[in-house]
């Protein structure tokens, strides 16, 4: 069933316009809010179709369901961790991404504000050996808390994105599916299958389509993050009460998809 939904969807994404990366540059949205939802891979198609109208979708040779990989980076306390699952709403994130089909890799730094905010700053490195060469320290001294030094891999995560942007070029919404992780410390993978993780980034509150297929859809918003829900999965001693919610609405999604 999995495959017949992925393969629908392709067809669908085919049919959609095409949105270069130099047209892209222009809602780059670095500083923004983030509204991310949780849905059935089953619903995918219907969103596709019902956003047509109103959507192109990025496309990078050729490529329009692109392939992420991501390491996310914090201290062996998991201080960025317990800050999510403690609830504060002053949050930072640090990752090292990667653009697998076009080879760029950079390390990026979320820090979400009290007000929601997402403010993100990124340098091109090659990889998560190398940071130390490549200017890391000081770009962390720029715009982190954390010191290159107290930060060692942690998660692993992979998927599959489709990025979609409003005619208006005013918001970017992502699609991520294939959704999988590997703890870096103890070796646990876990995987997503069947559950769609969706984004959207905007500055400000302007109208946004996809907003209102989303509510015609029963879609609510839903606080979550990759690298928590990675955590989660693949270290049984973490506590998570704060996560409990998300993680049974993840479980029945992928119950509901196995049917």
């Amino acid at each position: 069933m999995t495959k017949k939904i992925l393969c629908l969807a392709d067809g669908l994404l085919s049919g959609l316009k095409p949105v270069s990366l130099e047209e892209m540059s222009a809602v780059q949205l670095m500083n923004r809010t983030d509204t991310k939802y949780i849905t059935s891979l089953d619903v995918l198609p219907v969103i596709l179709r019902l956003a047509a109208n109103d959507y192109r979708i990025q496309e990078v040779d050729g490529q329009r369901n692109i392939s992420y990989s991501t390491v996310y980076l914090d201290t062996p306390e998991k201080s960025m961790f317990l800050a999510h699952q403690s609830g504060r709403a002053v949050r930072e994130k640090i990752r090292v991404r990667t653009y697998v089909d076009s080879g760029l890799t950079f390390l990026e730094v979320k820090n979400k504000n009290n007000k929601g905010r997402t403010d993100k700053k990124r340098i091109r490195v090659s990889g998560c050996t190398t940071l130390a060469k490549e200017g890391a320290n000081d770009f962390l001294h720029k715009h982190a808390r954390y010191d290159l030094s107290v930060l060692n891999g942690q998660i692993e995560n992979n998927f599959k994105r489709i990025t979609l942007v409003n005619k208006a070029m005013t918001e970017r919404l992502t699609i991520d599916t294939n959704v999988c992780f590997r703890n870096l410390s103890n070796g646990h993978e876990a995987e997503m299958g069947g559950v769609v993780i969706i984004e959207l980034k905007r500055d400000g509150h302007q109208y946004s389509p996809i907003r209102e297929v989303l509510r015609d859809l029963h879609i609510k918003s839903a606080s979550i993050s990759k690298y928590c829900l990675g955590s989660i999965l693949t270290d049984p001693e973490l506590k998570y009460n704060r996560f409990k919610p998300k993680l049974r609405q993840v479980k029945r999604i992928q119950n509901e998809i196995k049917r």
